[in-house]
């Protein structure tokens, strides 16, 4: 049997570093996915870093706001590879503010990268998963796409979006073998969070029953049993990382 092929949009980030070392060691060949603008010297040294501890991984450009940038990026690992047998939609970004003071540029960024994304890139992947009778499809939401978030109205409405084009698209595609699920986390660990102060830190860890951040690997822990194929049953799920912090 061929290995199974991930793209992981959003790769080379710390919650996209832990899902791709996860899927990497249940031997399944990842490619990661990255923007930036284009410019690859990021990508290029994350590859390296990651090859170093012994983590083989292809890097691909695609803005996954765009649907041609996106159907490039899938000709370029289709061409490569022949297939890609798992999808994990983990791109995103945050532009901060309330309602009252957000930019319509902020909205529609946020609208854009967080969910379109998930359109641009799924809908690529989808003929080929159904064709040969297997997918995986995991997208990265948020717990503030549960619960929202003071200052977020962008950021809540696109996670909360992802999760029902998985419950939609869950149903349209779970008689061909392909599985479509949510994953959201809470605070997690990565580079990013730490480098807030301790104050702000500490004041989101008191309202986490657990009494502590996420780390990246667990995140990457559930994606990777999603993706696996004894998963075939999960479809249209919403799995919750958060501690505790939010419960329905």
């Amino acid at each position: 049997m061929k290995a199974q092929i991930a793209l992981v949009t959003g790769g080379t980030g710390g919650i996209g570093t832990a899902i791709c070392r996860h899927l990497h060691d249940k031997e399944i060949r990842v490619i990661s996915g990255y923007s930036r603008g284009g410019d690859n010297s990021y990508a290029l040294k994350w590859q390296d870093e990651q090859q170093k501890e012994g983590y083989q991984f292809d890097v691909i450009y695609g803005n996954v706001s765009n649907f041609d940038s996106c159907a490039a990026m899938i000709d370029e690992v289709i061409t490569k590879y022949g297939k890609i047998d798992i999808l994990v939609n983990n791109a995103g970004i945050t532009q901060d503010a309330t309602l009252k003071k957000m930019l319509p540029d902020q909205w529609s960024e946020v609208l854009r990268v967080n969910l379109d994304s998930v359109f641009n890139v799924t809908q690529q992947v989808i003929h080929g998963m159904i064709e040969r009778g297997f997918g995986r499809i995991i997208n990265i939401s948020s717990i503030n796409g549960q619960k929202g978030q003071f200052g977020q109205t962008n950021y809540s409405a696109a996670k909360a979006g992802m999760h029902g084009f998985t419950k939609a698209l869950a149903q349209e595609v779970a008689s061909k073998g392909v599985t479509v699920n949510t994953v959201s986390p809470g605070y997690v660990a990565t580079d990013m969070v730490k480098k807030m102060s301790a104050a702000v830190l500490d004041k989101i860890i008191t309202q986490i029953p657990a009494g502590r951040l996420a780390e990246p690997s667990e995140i990457g822990h559930v994606v990777a049993f999603l993706a696996s194929e004894a998963s075939g049953y999960i479809t249209g799920a919403n799995i919750a990382i958060n501690g505790g912090q939010h419960m329905y």
